[in-house]
């Protein structure tokens, strides 16, 4: 009988090329930015909202006047100084700098730009945080607990969801009066029907699976079940959701200030600068034209992001 015979290299090539294949698993956050800034689309996105962040950030260091401060009676300045149109020395103007030109007060448009990032900015990521964070948390219990829980926790997101969501936002800033916290709390609460029926959607798709019947089965409390499966295997659509929501409560909260339901002056806001100058639009175009465009940027910028997100945390785009 003939014995097949290997040759003892090869052997050993082949004992040692299982070692040489196996890789350790890749941390899901580390795959999650790898495809993240390989997104055109987001990668964009994120360069916009890092240049505003850096410009809320060193408003101080950047503005070149007090954005509170009239310019009328400061040395150097040459009348008429309300409504002045830009003015740059590096394109032959001798007069003091006002990039932007000066508002119907006579105080510095960019300036005030640049502050207003510090009031719009917080407002979108606050309120979203808040309106994200509780929403998912309603809408996950919901759907956990079913039966007459999600029922009546559905029928208030319904009615909460009847009203459009500008109109319930000023009707609750007007009861409770104009100011920059009450049009934070007005813009999370009619963010949260969104993010409890995103969220009550994606836990009835995961909580009839296996691993949550054996979880149950082995003893697991429902705090267990919910933060430590039903949570993580959510999150997906509730962060592309909430990117994309940022750039809403930002426009919400410019359009409360535009109605004069927001931040009151003379604080820098977006959307107050805009209501100021409303009346001005041909006769000083630029009073209207420089906030229009940082709201516009602001919220082109979180768009692209969550377009990123949606695609790169979605298996079936990835192709794309």
């Amino acid at each position: 009988m003939d014995v097949q015979r290997t040759d003892p290299k090869v052997a050993v090539i082949e004992a040692k090329t299982p070692a040489k294949n196996f890789q350790k698993s890749e941390n899901p956050w580390a795959i999650l930015l790898r495809d993240l800034f390989r997104h055109r689309s987001a990668v964009l996105g994120m360069i916009i909202i890092g240049m505003m962040a850096l410009m809320a950030i060193f408003a101080n260091v950047i503005a070149t006047h007090d954005p509170l401060q009239s310019m009328i009676g400061m040395p150097g300045e040459v009348p008429p100084l309300p409504r002045k149109a830009p003015c740059i020395p590096a394109f032959g103007c001798t007069e003091p700098m006002h990039l932007m030109g000066l508002d119907l007060n006579a105080r510095d448009v960019f300036s005030r730009l640049i502050y207003g990032a510090r009031v719009s900015l917080p407002i979108g990521v606050v309120s979203l945080g808040f309106a994200s964070i509780l929403g998912s948390l309603i809408g996950i219990v919901s759907a956990y607990f079913g039966g007459w829980t999600d029922n009546l926790i559905m029928r208030v997101m319904d009615v909460l969801l009847a009203f459009p969501s500008l109109l319930l936002a000023i009707a609750i800033v007007t009861i409770r009066g104009p100011s920059l916290e009450n049009a934070l709390i007005a813009i999370g609460i009619v963010s949260i029907p969104g993010y409890a029926r995103l969220a009550r959607a994606s836990v009835l798709s995961v909580k009839e699976q296996e691993f949550i019947t054996a979880e149950r089965a082995l003893g697991a409390n429902h705090a267990r079940i919910i933060f430590a499966h039903l949570v993580p295997n959510s999150l997906a659509p509730l962060i592309v959701q909430a990117a994309l929501g940022i750039g809403g409560a930002v426009l919400s909260a410019s359009a409360l200030s535009f109605l004069g339901l927001g931040v009151q002056p003379p604080i820098a806001e977006w959307g107050a600068m805009l209501a100021e100058a409303r009346a001005y639009v041909f006769t000083a175009p630029h009073l209207v034209l420089f906030p229009g465009l940082a709201i516009m940027l602001t919220v082109l910028g979180f768009n692209l992001l969550g377009d990123g997100l949606r695609d790169v945390l979605d298996p079936r785009l990835r192709g794309r």
